[in-house]
């Protein structure tokens, strides 16, 4: 109410105030045209002309309206195409993931054109039909899904890649992935989809190369990279040694290991077989030596005792270690082996026979076997021939055994072949 009375008011002042202007300011319009002459007076002439500016202004824009009907049809008609092709996408990605694959196919394959988005129906169409099995219709959609959006190659890169993972297509993945690898550094599933491949492939030196990649990103746990990591050096110093490579190759391998995984006793035990393979004994012996004063293990023991080094100096060595661990059977029969090598006989003896009592040993009978056979003690060497294979027996796996005389099974085999 307020409202309308201020309204009213400003209304009158505003009345009063130009009443009292065309009284003060008189004046008139004269408009001559030939013969013809117009005159009114200033402010009437002030409102026709307004009057006329109006009228001219919205007929105007009333003529540009029609003047474009059909341009504006079409933006009506794009608006309700895309909202239709909106509504199919949806209903497509729905049933996609519900796993209805040919509906959503359908579905997306046909709301393509007149999407916003149709780089998103094609990679979702590709997908519906990579899960019927239609892969050379999932690959048609996946170039059509490259030529719809401009920069789309990254995208429909990763999408191919996985589907050829999936196909087992190992080989095909790794090279797009590796493209892309070189297109975008460091994309994280561009590295999750490499280590996918490269472990489809055994490509173990492009796995250790990924990790510290994958480390990095943090798209690895600690625990499995450390067992992919320690996977993939066993592998390819397995490799290596067994093609006979270059053995720099090998100790190269070493090199570039990272220090917690040049402390686990395989690795180690597999490092030196690839040295004595390589004729570095030496190295091998040494590495030997300084694992053991880092950690003990019966395995590094007794591949020590089998190098084929200076065996009085191994000899001294492995004595010093029995001072500390003078009732470890390991090192006992080690010990034993670097005597023989050192042609210590009665000395080879007790050790062997030490490591005996402390744990009886299929091993280290047979070792005494031996010995007592080229000593001459033949009565000996057989008893202990027979031990370590009653030893070897109780290792054997527990599987059923004829009980019957052999002459006796031969003649039922003889009966039932007639």
């Amino acid at each position: 109410m307020r409202k309308l009375i201020l309204i009213i008011v400003l209304g009158l002042a505003i009345g009063a105030l130009f009443g009292q202007l065309m009284m003060s300011v008189p004046g008139y319009w004269l408009v001559r045209v030939g013969d013809t002459s117009f005159q009114t007076s200033f402010w009437f002439g002030l409102v026709l002309l307004l009057a006329a500016f109006l009228v001219l202004h919205f007929a105007l824009r009333l003529l540009m309206r029609l003047s474009r009907p059909v341009s504006r049809f079409k933006v009506w008609n794009s608006r309700t195409r895309n909202r239709n092709a909106m509504k199919r996408t949806v209903r497509g990605l729905v049933a996609l993931a519900e796993g209805r694959w040919k509906r959503a196919e359908k579905s997306l394959v046909k709301a393509a054109d007149d999407s916003s988005t149709p780089l998103v129906n094609y990679l979702s169409a590709a997908l519906a039909a990579h899960y019927q099995g239609r892969f050379e219709q999932a690959d048609t959609l996946l170039k059509r899904a490259h030529l719809s959006t401009e920069g789309a190659d990254t995208a429909v890169g990763m999408m191919q890649a996985q589907l050829m993972l999936d196909r087992q297509q190992y080989e095909e993945a790794l090279a797009i992935l590796t493209r892309l690898d070189r297109q975008l550094p460091n994309h994280p599933q561009v590295l999750k989809q490499l280590k996918q491949a490269y472990l489809s492939v055994s490509d173990w030196d492009g796995l250790r190369r990924l990790m510290p990649r994958l480390g990095a990103q943090q798209l690895i746990s600690a625990e499995e990279r450390d067992q992919l990591e320690r996977r993939a050096y066993r592998e390819l110093i397995v490799r290596e040694a067994r093609e006979g490579s270059d053995i720099e190759t090998v100790r190269s391998l070493w090199a570039d290991m990272p220090d917690h995984l040049r402390g686990d006793v395989e690795l180690i035990v597999l490092y030196a077989e690839a040295l004595v393979r390589g004729g570095q004994e030496p190295i091998a012996e040494r590495l030997l030596r300084h694992s053991l004063k880092e950690h003990w293990d019966s395995r590094l023991v007794l591949r020590y005792g089998l190098l084929g080094v200076d065996a009085s100096r191994q000899l001294v060595t492995a004595e010093k270690w029995l001072q500390e661990r003078p009732n470890d059977p390991d090192l006992l029969l080690t010990l034993g082996r670097l005597a023989l090598r050192n042609a210590y006989w009665g000395k080879a003896q007790e050790y062997f026979e030490a490591s005996q009592r402390q744990r009886p040993s299929g091993v280290v009978c047979a070792e005494l076997a031996r010995l007592f056979a080229n000593l001459g003690e033949h009565q000996k060497s057989q008893l202990y021939y027979r031990q370590s294979v009653e030893l070897l027996d109780k290792s054997l796996p527990s599987l059923p055994q004829p009980s019957e005389d052999k002459d006796v099974l031969d003649e039922k085999q003889a009966k039932k072949a007639s």
